[in-house]
């Protein structure tokens, strides 16, 4: 059976959802079975892997119960990397699930016929700590939290880690934190080189060695639907990419 990771920070801008495609794309690229669920209403995900945010049916379908996830995964024109696409509907699943009794397995549940077939799922979770999140962290067996290098990096932290201690407590035991990885890294500065000193000093054992340094390359492929690795295989940001990626396998 395959691993599930959420990648997960209830702060915006931090390198969520670059992390899910680069880490999934990598995956693939290493010859496993991949999937990549979009579990945020922007669908910056699926757009990122050339699929339209109207796609359907989409992850949304999934949790309300009209669509099996058998049904949402769509190829992606990458080998070994597979989608469920989100959609703007998941905006309103954030009012709706909490009304469902048991909602906050509805994932989980749906992940159970599908998770064997994939080495690796990645679940991108959008910046709130709300149900969608609630669901990925359900359904997941490790967590990545993107760090960005700035100033109130650690600004949150402290609030994700007493969620994660509640999921594990009351909803997933199993859970537990891959690692936090370290984004948007600048290492000119005195800014990003005093954070990562910091983050590493707070949390010894799981920051990841590998940091994501700000590349333009990273900013840009998004915009050519495919991730970083596909656009310029060679700059620094796919290499950061392809180094996280032995790392978590190297970790379990």
């Amino acid at each position: 059976m395959g691993t599930v990771y959420a990648i997960a920070n209830q702060k915006g801008g931090v390198g969520k959802t670059t992390t899910a495609v680069n880490l999934a794309a990598c995956i693939a690229e290493a010859g496993y079975d991949a999937l990549l669920i979009d579990m945020d209403a922007q669908a910056n995900a699926t757009v990122g892997l050339g699929i339209p945010k109207d796609a359907a049916p989409s992850v949304y379908d999934v949790l309300s119960g009209d669509a099996t996830m058998d049904e949402a995964i769509r190829p992606t024109g990458i080998e070994h990397l597979s989608l469920v696409p989100a959609s703007p509907d998941l905006a309103g699943a954030s009012v709706e699930l909490p009304r469902i009794e048991a909602s906050e397995g509805r994932l989980r549940d749906a992940l159970v016929t599908v998770r064997e077939r994939y080495a690796f799922t990645i679940l991108d979770c959008p910046p709130s700590l709300g149900p969608l999140t609630v669901n990925a962290l359900v359904a997941a067996d490790r967590v990545i939290v993107p760090v960005q290098a700035e100033y109130f990096a650690l600004e949150g932290l402290a609030g994700l880690l007493d969620t994660l201690g509640l999921i594990q407590r009351e909803l997933n035991p199993r859970l537990t934190i891959a690692g936090m990885l370290l984004t948007m890294h600048d290492s000119r500065t005195r800014l990003a080189q005093d954070v990562e000193r910091e983050v590493r000093e707070h949390f010894p054992t799981l920051v990841f060695d590998t940091v994501i340094p700000r590349n333009i390359r990273v900013g840009e492929a998004p915009s050519f639907g495919r991730p970083v690795i596909h656009h310029d295989p060679h700059c620094a940001g796919s290499d950061a990419y392809f180094e996280l990626a032995k790392e978590v396998a190297a970790r379990g």
